[in-house]
């Protein structure tokens, strides 16, 4: 199944609009809706970031998915926090520069996402 933005648009293939601190965080229904746009994995955590952990077979895996992530996160010029261990990473998303969440947090998440199912 493929989910649609509401621009037709899925949510990976936009680009991540970067936050000088003027703008306001997404208000609940909207971060409700766009979390219909991502894996279900990705948990909302007091409508303030998202968190998802991801399962690997080792620890390289677990530092290679980190770097990949990283890299795409440097690409977008929208950053990540990571919790790396033996067979996890841990990732928590939101605009730091507002402290809150806005769509480019849900474009990364989609991003990532589509660097481990590809």
């Amino acid at each position: 199944m493929i989910v649609i933005c509401g621009d037709n648009m899925e949510l990976y293939k936009k680009k991540c609009i970067p936050c000088e601190g003027n703008m306001p965080t997404l208000e609940n229904d909207k971060i409700d809706e766009l979390k219909l746009e991502i894996h279900s994995d990705w948990v909302v955590i007091d409508y303030h970031h998202l968190k998802r952990e991801f399962k690997f077979d080792n620890f390289q895996k677990a530092l290679d998915f980190v770097n990949i992530a990283g890299e795409i996160c440097e690409n977008s010029g929208h950053h990540a926090n990571f919790e790396l261990g033996w067979g996890f990473v841990k990732v928590l998303i939101w605009t730091h520069k507002i402290d809150g969440l806005t769509e480019s947090d849900f474009i990364l998440a989609s991003i990532i996402d589509q660097s481990v199912t590809g």
